[in-house]
């Protein structure tokens, strides 16, 4: 029997997809600043520059911070697809960079969306290693996923970026990169696990300094983000359903 007439296909267009990174911007954002405020007021940590993961100890900031981070780490995961198809895309006419690249570039970042699901699930007074390797993962991943884009965005240059942004892209890399350094030396002379650091007290320097660290690092990961925005305002997601009827 003939096949059917095709129907038409049905398209959804979405104009533009900043709302994704400005999303996980604001997310992010509030997630550090609501569980520190709440952790702070609650007195289970001093005001003075506790670890992040310090502020999520303790209920009821302990879910508050479980559930925000995942979904940060779920907004991750979808700003970073959205960020590799993008490049495919614009790789297609101007072959700046090699797929390869751009594929090693989004597994590494998935590592460090997998790593933040780790340390919003394991606390860090109740499973410490896992915490910690969870944490490691997630720094270390992203420092090295906001380099690669900062290169990848320089060899984009002038079609794709301007340079005014590569230049924010890479300061921002740079920063996170030197300070990640400290975090781990210094967090890994700290002798004892807690969350209620009184200045003066054994290891405190330590852990100071490196909390400082930790709280640079994230917060460059979030203004690296910020940077997407206007990369993604091109961006349309296209969505199309084909029915075929065989008679």
């Amino acid at each position: 029997m003939p096949r059917a007439e095709r129907p038409p296909v049905m398209l959804c267009r979405m104009p533009g997809v900043a709302f994704v990174p400005a999303l996980l911007v604001s997310w992010s954002s509030a997630s550090f600043i609501i569980s520190y405020a709440i952790a702070v007021l609650a007195g289970h940590v001093e005001p003075l520059v506790p670890y992040i993961s310090d502020t999520g100890t303790k209920p009821p900031e302990s879910g508050i911070f479980g559930f925000m981070i995942n979904i940060s780490a779920l907004l991750g995961v979808i700003t970073m697809y959205i960020r590799y198809l993008l490049i495919e895309k614009q790789n297609e006419s101007s072959h700046f960079v090699r797929s390869s690249c751009n594929v090693f570039s989004l597994c590494i970042g998935l590592m460090g969306c997998i790593g933040m699901g780790i340390v919003a699930t394991f606390q860090e007074l109740s499973v410490p290693s896992v915490h910690d390797i969870g944490a490691l993962v997630a720094f270390g991943s992203g420092v090295v996923y906001i380099t690669l884009q900062s290169i990848i965005s320089y060899k984009s240059c002038p079609q794709w970026n301007t340079y005014f942004v590569c230049h924010i892209r890479m300061a921002i890399s740079v920063i996170s990169c030197i300070a990640f350094i400290p975090m781990i030396v210094f967090a890994s002379e700290i002798s004892m696990t807690k969350i209620d650091w009184i200045p003066g007290e054994k290891d405190y320097t330590y852990h100071f300094v490196s909390a400082i660290c930790e709280w640079t690092v994230a917060f460059g990961f979030i203004f690296f983000f910020l940077t997407f925005i206007r990369d993604f305002q091109r961006v349309s997601l296209r969505i199309s359903t084909e029915i075929r009827e065989d008679s």
